[in-house]
Order: C-alpha cells, then sequence, then structure tokens
C-alpha cells in the first residue's frame, strides 16, 4: 500500500526481467496502479488500457456484452481482458494468445490473469494459433508488439485474410497499431485502402495517445 500511494509522486519498479522475446519486462507502480512496461513502450495498462478501450468504446459495450467468444492476439498483462470482465462485464469465452512465455508468468503473477473463469491463455505464436484455429469469433483484437516493432505479417494479405474468415457474421477486428515514422503512416494508409470493402467496413481512430493508430474492421454479412 505504501508504494502504491508513493508511485502517485514518483513511479516504484517492483520486478524487472528480461525475455528472448520482449527483452526488457518491468513492473511498475505508476500513478496508483500496476503497469507493464517493455524498455520503451507501455504493455499492459496505464496508456495502452486507455488505447484499447477507446476501441472498444466505438464497437459499442452492449454488442461486446452480447458476444460468445473473443479472441486476443498478444496478451501481455492483461489490461483489456480486465476492461472486459471489470468495465464491460462481459461474461463469454475469452481466448488469449500470448507468445512470451515469461510475460504469461508475470502476468499471473503479478496482474492474476489465471484466476478469471471464463478466460483461457495460450503460449503461443499468434500467427501459428490463426492457421490452426478452427473456431470463429464475435470480436479479434490484435495488440501485437515486441517493444516498439510491429512484426511484418500482420499487415500482409495472407494474415489479413486468415484474421477475416475467423469472424462470425457481424463480427469486429480492433488492431492496434503504432506510427513512429512516415513509413509506417503509409504502410496503414495501404491497409486500409486495399481491404475488402465490399464485405467489411473499416475505419481509423487516429493518433490515440500520439502515436497510436486503432484501425477497426466490421464485417458486414
Amino acid at each position: 500500500m505504501f508504494k502504491k500511494i508513493i508511485s502517485y509522486l514518483i513511479p516504484i519498479k517492483i520486478h524487472q526481467t528480461k525475455s528472448l522475446v520482449s527483452k526488457s519486462i518491468e513492473v511498475t507502480w505508476a500513478n496508483g496502479e500496476l503497469v507493464l512496461d517493455s524498455e520503451n513502450t507501455n504493455y499492459s495498462y496505464g496508456s495502452l488500457q486507455r488505447i484499447l478501450k477507446i476501441g472498444l468504446k466505438n464497437i459499442g459495450y452492449k454488442k461486446i456484452v452480447a458476444m460468445d467468444h473473443i479472441l486476443v492476439l498478444g496478451v501481455a498483462g492483461g489490461s483489456v481482458i480486465k476492461t472486459l470482465i471489470d468495465e464491460i462485464k462481459y461474461h463469454g469465452k475469452i481466448t488469449g494468445v500470448e507468445i512470451d512465455s515469461e510475460i504469461i508468468k508475470i502476468a499471473n503473477t503479478y496482474f492474476k490473469l489465471d484466476a478469471i473463469e471464463n478466460f483461457e491463455l495460450i503460449n503461443e505464436d499468434a500467427f501459428e494459433f490463426v492457421l490452426k484455429t478452427k473456431e470463429k469469433y464475435h470480436l479479434i483484437i490484435i495488440d501485437i508488439f515486441q517493444d516498439t516493432t510491429m512484426p511484418n505479417f500482420l499487415f500482409e494479405p495472407f494474415f489479413i485474410h486468415r484474421i477475416c474468415s475467423l469472424l462470425k457474421s457481424n463480427g469486429f477486428v480492433l488492431f492496434n497499431t503504432m506510427i513512429l515514422d512516415e513509413k509506417q503512416n503509409l504502410r496503414n494508409k495501404k491497409y486500409v485502402s486495399e481491404f475488402y470493402q465490399n464485405q467489411f467496413k473499416i475505419k481509423t481512430i487516429p493518433r490515440i495517445e500520439l502515436h497510436n493508430e486503432l484501425i477497426v474492421i466490421e464485417k458486414l454479412t
């Protein structure tokens, strides 16, 4: 409790480790809450939770509550899971996929994700999981970063097509991206302009927390 109170004045780091995937990982008390950070960016809670909450509000909490299965690619500390459970009051099934086993340990130890009954956390590469799964989802949240870098496969046509094929009718994709330079800005514009406009409605929510842009995709049939 003392660390939590002091964190309103200065951040207090309580755990730091390294992993092959994320390199430096830190758990810190900041402004009265635990946050998970990589070396250069926020991974869970803090600004990331605010960013994804904006996307979920854009989809609509009432729509989300009525969904029966949500897929989260890139779980980290699980802030979006907590938003779904605690704020939106979602009671359907949530499947999370996280490649970094060290982060999973931290998520369970500090953020108690393993105590959430309707949540299953799978330690696997998101690309491999998407190739294998036979499930269909009402909402797919994509939040995959290695520090400030996004894997190229997220923007490749094969992966995009596969993600869209996993959506149920009138389902949504919420894709969190980071734009740090003009090349990445053009990457996002290309992604949106080449989307399958006759089957999907796509829009962007730009410049959230300065560098993040959300892409919201809705399946129309």
